[in-house]
């Protein structure tokens, strides 16, 4: 490709990159600090938002996330006040992760924004995107559920437990399955 930006600097525009030494060299910090927190006693919560506070763009107060945690960088999630995730969370935060407020995460959610493209040659090339993810105020996302790439989840949402959630979801209400469909409004 003849472009003159960086790797990291198409990564962050959300254009096809390929992973280059200083995306590697973020991917690496991140890599240490998750193992810290992921090693963290659970009876030093001080240490623990400590760490998370410089894996994440920014985290809310009181706000708790369960180890084992997963992230690519760490930097591109922003986790709104009073959430709670647990156990085995994976969110892959090549484009911004951003999750609201009174955001409830089962164990095993996977929040996934790297795209790859559906052409051979590039894919095998190692080119890939990624596309953001948002999550609304008070949504709960049920364990195993998945988010894929470019979602947004809209506030008061309920996400049944090993939902595929493939395209956007409107506020208030319930879905679940694979791919994840509307059930029904939620009061």
């Amino acid at each position: 490709m003849n472009d003159a930006r960086t790797m990291k600097e198409r990564m962050l525009a959300g254009d096809l990159y390929i992973t280059d030494e200083e995306i590697l060299a973020d991917q690496v910090e991140a890599q240490r600090l998750m193992a810290a927190y992921n090693a963290s006693p659970s009876n030093d919560p001080a240490q623990r938002r400590q760490i998370l506070e410089e894996l994440l763009g920014s985290v809310g107060e009181d706000t708790e996330i369960r180890p084992p945690f997963y992230v690519d960088y760490g930097s591109r999630i922003r986790v709104g006040a009073r959430v709670f995730a647990n156990f085995g969370l994976t969110a892959l935060d090549v484009a911004p992760i951003t999750i609201g407020d009174d955001v409830q995460i089962g164990p095993h959610v996977q929040l996934l924004t790297p795209t790859h493209p559906i052409e051979p040659g590039p894919r095998r090339d190692k080119w890939e995107a990624a596309l953001p993810i948002t999550i609304g105020d008070n949504v709960w996302l049920g364990g195993g559920a998945i988010v894929l790439p470019g979602v947004t989840i809209g506030a008061h949402t309920v996400v049944g437990a090993g939902a595929v959630v493939t395209k956007d979801l409107p506020g208030g209400v319930l879905a679940v399955g694979n791919p994840a469909r509307v059930l029904r409004a939620v009061d």
